[in-house]
């Protein structure tokens, strides 16, 4: 239910800010304002937001420090707002620890729909109502926890974020199996993919720094070039 959800909004730009809090508030989302970084990690910490919509270019601290800051302590959903649209720019928002990347200007369905996508995973990564046909995935010495939404690598438990845990259980789900990015993207975002192969490295690079002794040469997690990934024991 949207009204259980509190949405921070961060930009520097007052009138972004009204224009989100208002769409945001006639879905029934309950929304917390911010107009620079500092002060986002500050809410952020106090009011514990179920999901954090963050502008890049902010004064004080930028969206992008404010993110692996907050990052640091919380898995919440972190959407990344910013004018530039290069697919670099793109790598740098996600590697920062963004959950998803919005390029300004943006139609307020397509925002919607992000936010909607994001507090989806969010609630299924924190449900204790879900049930699963598996409640434990393993490969080799990594083990996926479904019913206690936990990957425990070599004995110890390792955090995700919602996205991370998504991904990792389609791919444990079905080892040795090949997935595309596109199917990956699919399959966790739950949207249509175009272009989405960087976006889907940026994670898999993050999973393979929680989990991989050497994350350059990965014995779990690995690419099948030209294909996609495969999550299959060393």
């Amino acid at each position: 239910m949207s009204e259980i959800y509190r949405i921070l909004v961060v930009d520097d730009d007052h009138s972004i800010v009204n224009i989100i809090e208002t769409t945001l508030k006639q879905e029934g989302y309950h929304v917390l304002t911010a107009h620079d970084g500092e002060t986002a990690c500050h809410i952020a910490d106090a009011k514990h937001p179920h999901l954090i919509i963050m502008d890049v270019m902010m004064p004080q601290c930028n969206g992008l420090i404010a993110t692996m800051r907050i990052r640091q302590s919380s898995n919440v959903p972190i959407l990344i707002l910013s004018a530039k649209a290069e697919g670099s720019d793109r790598v740098i928002g996600l590697e920062s620890g963004a959950d998803d990347y919005l390029v300004k200007p943006f139609y307020q369905q397509e925002l919607l729909a992000r936010v909607k996508a994001l507090l989806r995973r969010y609630d299924e990564l924190g449900s204790i109502r879900e049930t699963q046909a598996q409640d434990l995935f393993q490969v080799g010495d990594i083990m996926l926890d479904t019913s206690k939404k936990q990957l425990i690598v070599r004995g110890e438990t390792v955090r995700l974020t919602a996205t991370e845990y998504k991904i990792l259980q389609v791919l444990m789900a079905n080892p040795g199996r090949v997935y595309s990015a596109e199917e990956i993207y699919e399959r966790v975002w739950k949207s249509d993919a175009y272009a989405v192969e960087n976006t889907v490295m940026v994670h898999i690079s993050r999973i393979r720094d929680k989990m991989e002794l050497n994350p350059k040469k990965p014995e779990y997690l690995k690419v099948v070039w030209g294909i996609g990934y495969v999550f299959e024991a060393p």
